[in-house]
C-alpha cells in the first residue's frame, strides 16, 4: 500500500502545473497563460508556449503536458485547415471546440494530459469553451484551469461582470494569471495573452515580469 501511495505521489509531482484562463466579453475573448514549465521542483523552461492561435477568429490555451498541448493543437489545426479549404470559410468557434473534443475523446484510453480552453468570435458572438482531458465540452463566460486555477478563479469570480470590453477582459485575464503565479510555485516567468475581437486577433503578446 505504501509503495502504491509513493508511486501515486511521484506520478503527481511529475505533472507540470500552470495557470490558464479564458474570459468572454461583449466584443471578444481573452486567453492567457503563464510560461513556466516545471517537473516537481525543477523548472525545465521559462519560455513554454501554452496559448495558441488556431484560426483568424479562434485560439486555445492549455494547462498540462506541453508535448500533449503541441500535438493536440497541431492535429486540430490540420483538420481545421482542411475544413477551410473544403468549405471556403472559417469554422464557428463551436466547430473548432468540437474538433478538439473529438480528438480528446478518441484518445480517452491513452489520454492527452492537458486541460484546454477554446475561445473566439464568430457570427453568433464571442464564445469560451472548456475541455477536460477526456473531451467534455462546456461553454461558459469565464474559466480557469491548471494548478493555479483555484486562485485565478477567485479573481475571476470577484471581478467578472457581463458586457466587459476587450480592454477590461484583457486586464482581468492578466490579473487572474498574476494571482495564480503569486501563489502557485509551478506557474511563473511571464504571461502569454491572446485577445480576439469581432475582426480577428486584436493582441497576441508576451508580458514579462
Amino acid at each position: 500500500m505504501a509503495g502504491n501511495l509513493n508511486g501515486m505521489q511521484q506520478g503527481y509531482y511529475i505533472i507540470p502545473g500552470a495557470t490558464t484562463v479564458g474570459i468572454k466579453g461583449v466584443d471578444g475573448v481573452a486567453l492567457a497563460s503563464e510560461k513556466r514549465l516545471s517537473y516537481g521542483t525543477f523548472v525545465v523552461s521559462k519560455n513554454a508556449q501554452k496559448v495558441f492561435q488556431i484560426t483568424k477568429n479562434t485560439g486555445a490555451a492549455c494547462a498540462g503536458l506541453v508535448s500533449d498541448m503541441q500535438g493536440l493543437i497541431r492535429e486540430a489545426k490540420a483538420l481545421v485547415n482542411l475544413y477551410i479549404i473544403e468549405q471556403g470559410k472559417l469554422p464557428n468557434v463551436n466547430t473548432v471546440a468540437k474538433v478538439l473534443s473529438n480528438y480528446l475523446f478518441g484518445s480517452r484510453f491513452f489520454p492527452y494530459f492537458t486541460e484546454t480552453i477554446v475561445g473566439g468570435v464568430d457570427s453568433t458572438g464571442p464564445h469560451i469553451y472548456v475541455l477536460d482531458p477526456l473531451g467534455s465540452l462546456i461553454e461558459d463566460d469565464y474559466t480557469a484551469v491548471g494548478s493555479g486555477a483555484e486562485i485565478a478563479a477567485g479573481v475571476l469570480e470577484t471581478s467578472f461582470r457581463a458586457g466587459m470590453s476587450l480592454n477590461d477582459i484583457s486586464d482581468l485575464a492578466l490579473k487572474a494569471v498574476k494571482a495564480g503565479v503569486t501563489r502557485d510555485s509551478a506557474s511563473g516567468n511571464g504571461i502569454d495573452i491572446l485577445v480576439i475581437g469581432r475582426s480577428g486577433v486584436v493582441k497576441m503578446e508576451t508580458i514579462q515580469f
